[in-house]
């Protein structure tokens, strides 16, 4: 995703580009101090690639109870919603699962060459959700032995929820906080609402098919088949695994956006719409999220009152026949 304005600053955030925005270009440092704090909190809470920080800790100690920050404990609490809200399709126990895909470092030392599975061990389901065992009161996490999680599908949008309330906070103005596309909004929006451009790689400019919509509150998340890909022994792989067969999922959907409330249930609508394939359609349109699918023949789905028109890519045809007519406007309420 791509944004209309000038009035930004681009950071590094989670291994990919962060964008911060706001109303009055006199705060937008202060908004992104802000910013900058929430992700190094989340990162040395909830990073599988730093061996310092406590997801590391926990991952290390699989079997054993153990204490953790709030980040952390806040974070596991939201990646067990999304997966008793998905059914299991959003699952955080798939950390395991792309070990074996190879997806053992970060991304930019994982790109760029062929990596080998790490075991021999055929792929299979994921351990499941319930393994895991939180306790809020008493600030621990447990995760069964020979269990290892991955937040990578609700981390990065609950800290950009937090970020864009951090930065209403410290530039008292209307912000926008994206991390790889995945967007947060905070405070009044400007007159024309902030503007962005929808394609399936958030690194692409405006020049790249997509379609521009406007945004008023609430996020915006966007998951993609396309962007964190690489070489596996046994073919191209990507990271958002199939909590059923622990491989990279074999979607008819190769890019799924969402609106909703916040960033963290627009990226949670937004992965389970991958792994559900075309039972997405139907689904998304009863929670009435507006949402905008892309197959993987470049046709795109509009669905729950994501509009068609601008919209570079030619309709798939498989728009429901009716739907509550939300405005891309008012998406996000």
């Amino acid at each position: 995703m791509s944004m209309d304005s000038p009035d930004l600053i681009r950071l590094e955030a989670f291994g990919t580009v962060a964008l911060v925005a706001a109303t009055d270009r006199a705060r937008l440092r202060d908004a992104a101090a802000a910013v900058t704090s929430v992700v190094e909190e989340f990162d040395l809470a909830c990073s599988r690639f730093r061996p310092d920080s406590e997801l590391s800790m926990v991952n290390d100690r699989a079997g054993e109870v153990v204490g953790v920050g709030p980040v952390l404990l806040e974070a596991v609490g939201a990646a067990l919603r999304a997966a008793r809200l998905t059914g299991g399709d959003v699952d955080p126990t798939v950390g395991g699962a792309l070990i074996a895909l190879g997806y053992d470092r970060s991304f930019e030392s994982l790109s760029g060459g062929v990596v080998a599975r790490s075991g021999s061990e055929p792929l299979a389901a994921v351990p499941g959700w319930r393994t895991v065992q939180l306790d809020p009161e008493a600030g621990t996490i447990r995760v069964a032995p020979g269990v290892s999680l991955d937040l990578g599908a609700t981390a990065k949008a609950l800290a950009a929820d937090h970020a864009a309330a951090a930065a209403l906070e410290a530039a008292g103005c209307g912000v926008l906080v994206s991390f790889g596309g995945d967007m947060a909004v905070a405070g009044p929006a400007p007159d024309e609402g902030w503007r962005v451009r929808v394609t399936d790689d958030h690194r692409a400019g405006v020049e790249a098919p997509g379609q521009w919509i406007t945004l008023w509150e609430g996020g915006l998340a966007t998951s993609s088949t396309f962007v964190r890909r690489w070489e596996a022994d046994a073919g191209v792989a990507h990271h958002l695994v199939d909590p059923s067969t622990g491989g990279s999922a074999d979607s008819v959907w190769r890019t799924a956006s969402v609106c909703a409330a916040s960033c963290l249930d627009a990226n949670i609508a937004s992965t389970a719409a991958i792994i559900r394939g075309f039972g997405a359609v139907d689904w998304l349109d009863g929670l009435g999220l507006p949402s905008r699918l892309v197959s993987v023949d470049g046709t795109a789905c509009h669905v729950a009152g994501w509009p068609s028109s601008g919209d570079d890519l030619p309709s798939s045809g498989l728009e429901p026949s009716a739907g509550p007519g939300i405005s891309i406007e008012r998406a996000a309420t």
